[in-house]
């Protein structure tokens, strides 16, 4: 099964986006989106603000509570060259975003860095201007993909946190071809964002309001949430012909205990995750389950490989019985919550362990995002989006909305 996953040609995933049709701004209401529904084998054209009218009645919402942080950090040598900063992922706090962000100076970070052959071995300062604070970037290390860069301040007691908000910019995605606006720092953040960490928005979420989630909980539908911090491979379409070729990066996903009894006590319910990142947290968490148990509950860092469920298997869990192995395993390790990385990689031929249906947007082509969603739903996502294009949907990150119901 894996070989046949890994000849899957990218080009069979491409389809024709013009520059038009890619929404550089937000609307200015969020569920003032369009909508668009698979449901029954059919397709139906509607409102964000109407998506109950779509969903089972005993659904289960899981949202991404990952906060996008201001990652994009720029500095001008003396010399007047522009050297541009982008925060990856933390080294400080073994690789923890919440003790990353809590911590104070100095902190380590795997970076990308522009303009890179300008950056010699000076130290970069960063006058924060207001408050009287400094920012200085140190390149510690320079690999093949990312640069090690250890940051430090003064005054030397402010959180790293506080240093981002005070000096860096949203990282909007590059196909937008616009710069950071101050709208986007709270439009490119969903309502229920709480913990920082991703340099992408998981923008399936961007469509929901308040208003409209306090509406959905009237109308008996239950939510649960998890965190994927969302990593700026995210942007990065599969350039090699076959999929097999193309290496996953790896994410930070952290799920309550709570929410997995919650799932646990859903197995029977339609379990919709809202965007690609509540769906591979979802898939994610089936498998380190079943890893457990196939390699032992000793504590340890729990990473999940892209290429683990298409193994072959004599014998496969349920949902329950995978979730229930998690929960074990915080128990054995007297843990409220399950900490974990993945690089799942969802394709055509995956089989759905615990997500039953989708809410996203619309994605690039030739993309892994678009990949899961043909997973989920087969060749129905080439009608879905000939469908879209020829209806005037908007597409991308700030683009309209999907339901599929499988």
């Amino acid at each position: 099964m894996i070989e046949k996953v890994r000849d899957i040609s990218i080009e069979d995933y491409n389809y024709p986006l013009p520059e038009e049709r890619i929404a550089k701004y937000p609307l200015n209401e969020r569920d003032a989106s369009k909508l668009l529904v698979l449901k029954n084998n059919e397709f139906h054209s509607s409102n964000f603000r109407n998506i109950g009218d779509f969903l089972p009645e005993d659904s289960l919402l899981v949202f991404n509570e990952t906060k996008v942080v201001r990652a994009r950090l720029q500095f001008t040598k003396e010399s007047g060259a522009a050297i541009e900063i982008f925060c990856l992922e933390p080294i400080t706090g073994n690789g923890d975003y919440q003790l990353a962000f809590s911590g104070k100076s100095p902190s380590r970070w795997k970076c990308l860095v522009g303009n890179s052959r300008r950056w010699k071995n000076d130290v970069l300062s960063l006058d924060l201007g207001g408050g009287g604070a400094t920012l200085f970037a140190e390149r510690i290390e320079k690999k093949d993909n990312y640069s090690v860069i250890e940051f430090s301040w003064d005054p030397s007691d402010l959180s790293f946190a506080e240093i981002l908000e005070s000096a860096g910019e949203i990282p909007l995605p590059p196909y937008l071809h616009r710069e950071a606006e101050p709208s986007d720092r709270e439009r490119y953040q969903t309502v229920f964002a709480k913990y920082e960490g991703s340099v992408a928005a998981p923008t399936a979420g961007l469509h929901f309001t308040n208003d409209l989630i306090d509406k959905l909980k009237n109308d008996g539908m239950s939510f649960e949430e998890v965190t994927l911090h969302v990593g700026a491979g995210t942007f990065r379409p599969v350039s090699s012909e076959t999929i097999g070729e193309h290496e996953m990066h790896s994410e930070t996903i952290v799920v309550k205990r709570s929410c997995i009894e919650k799932l646990i006590e859903s197995c029977d319910k339609t379990i919709i995750p809202v965007g690609t990142t509540s769906m591979r947290t979802l898939e994610s968490i089936y498998w380190i389950g079943l890893m457990l148990i196939e390699e032992g509950m000793d504590e340890r860092r729990l990473h999940l490989d892209q290429w683990f469920p298409y193994k072959e298997r004599k014998n496969q869990l349920s949902s329950e019985e995978s979730l229930s192995a998690i929960l074990n395993y915080l128990d054995m390790h007297n843990m409220n919550e399950l900490q974990a990385t993945t690089a799942l990689m969802i394709a055509p031929s995956y089989e759905m362990r615990i997500a039953k249906a989708l809410i996203t947007n619309f994605h690039q082509p030739k993309s892994t995002l678009l990949l899961l969603v043909s997973a989920l739903i087969g060749n129905k996502w080439k009608e879905a989006y000939q469908y879209a294009l020829d209806h005037d949907f908007r597409f991308l990150s700030y683009g309209d909305s999907c339901l599929f119901l499988n």
